[in-house]
């Protein structure tokens, strides 16, 4: 697995996957600024990430794995501290967003698998007090989880709508990985 993610390797581990974290030191900011504003951005940073692991460990299958999440045709980032989280659900309060994630594995250097998902997720209507708390609750959440909240946890009390798959809001397709994997011999 190309990515350092815990919610990621958390996924993989219980669909029953044996495997090493190897994170992939790619430059996101770089390759993010050089594409337009689409949800491909997701597949391209997973496809790089998998693609530099790769570039290591050829006989390995690697997979890549990122989401981004976009809202009003601008792409989100974690933030990178409590003050600009609390900001940034401010601004995703009563709106609705969509998270993109894609996943890609490569063998031999080669991709030979990706796929992307999405879900949107509509956030309650919250005063800034409700910020406030759910902040002072949320912890390490807040910058190390794109939209700042966690659905597997205590994040989940800020929606009242959510359209998609589970695991694409965790930060990986995985259905359509597993899919693929059984088909590469992969199954238990």
């Amino acid at each position: 697995l190309a990515s350092g993610s815990l919610a990621r390797q958390e996924m993989l581990r219980n669909a029953g996957y044996v495997f090493d974290v190897i994170p992939a030191d790619i430059d996101e900011g770089n390759i993010i600024s050089a594409l337009d504003v689409n949800k491909n951005v997701a597949l391209v940073l997973a496809k790089e990430k998998a693609k530099f692991i790769s570039q290591k460990n050829k006989e390995n299958y690697i997979i890549g794995s990122d989401q981004i999440l976009m809202m009003n045709n601008k792409i989100y980032s974690k933030a990178k501290n409590k003050q600009e989280a609390k900001e940034r659900l401010m601004e995703f309060q009563g709106n609705t967003h969509t998270l993109y994630s894609g996943v890609s594995v490569f063998k031999n250097g080669e991709e030979i698998f990706s796929f992307i998902d999405s879900a949107s997720l509509s956030m309650k209507n919250m005063t800034e007090n409700d910020i406030n708390r759910y902040c002072e609750k949320a912890g390490d959440v807040l910058t190390s989880c794109v939209g700042c909240y966690a659905l597997e946890s205590i994040g989940s009390r800020l929606f009242d709508k959510i359209d998609g798959d589970y695991f694409t809001i965790l930060g990986m397709p995985l259905l359509p990985l597993i899919s693929f994997l059984d088909a590469e011999g992969f199954d238990l």
